[in-house]
């Protein structure tokens, strides 16, 4: 096992704090599972080096934002604010006949987006505006690698409506990435 410097560790917080951020839409709560996984990364000997530093802590998290998620699921909570419609969202982007209404644009190399710091703002943003359980599903399935079974559990839905959640979140991104920063204005 190897041992954890804090040095090692701080360089990864700005990281594991977006991460944070992205799922749980608090930064008091994101905060407070970046520190909590920090210190259980310091008290913990499992460290092998069998993967990256990164890895290890994102896995750690993991777990951590689960924990708070489980706990905000149990808690009553308004999902959707007043006079917001999520249906209105999807119904905008296609016509009758099920074609898009403005087909997407194609973005030009989208993987050098993921690079660059203020993309990551920008997708920050985007995930903020859509339903709550929405962008959840979407995280845990994009960045928590989460399966459809283990998402259905989390958030008390079907598989069915997971999919509806995951093809509504993918075109809610789509949509906003491509406005906002693939610059492709309507």
């Amino acid at each position: 096992m190897n041992t954890i410097d804090h040095d090692d560790l701080q360089q990864h917080r700005s990281y594991l704090l977006r991460y944070a951020m992205l799922q749980l839409r608090d930064p008091h709560l994101a905060e407070d599972v970046v520190q909590e996984t920090l210190i259980a990364a310091i008290e913990s000997d499992k460290f092998a080096a069998q993967s990256s530093l990164r890895t290890w802590l994102v896995g750690i998290l993991k777990h951590k934002i689960m924990d708070v998620v489980r706990k905000r699921a149990r808690e009553p909570q308004l999902e959707v604010a007043e006079g917001e419609d999520e249906s209105e969202l999807v119904d905008a982007l296609f016509k009758e006949n099920g074609h898009w209404a403005d087909p997407p644009q194609t973005w030009n190399a989208p993987e050098k987006s993921l690079e660059n710091a203020h993309f990551w703002n920008v997708f920050e943003q985007c995930n903020q505006r859509m339903p709550l359980n929405t962008a959840r599903a979407f995280m845990m399935r994009e960045f928590m690698e989460m399966t459809t079974e283990e998402i259905c559990q989390e958030l008390s839905v079907s598989p069915t409506n997971c999919w509806v959640l995951l093809h509504r979140a993918r075109l809610a991104l789509r949509e906003c990435l491509d406005l906002n920063w693939f610059g492709n204005a309507r």
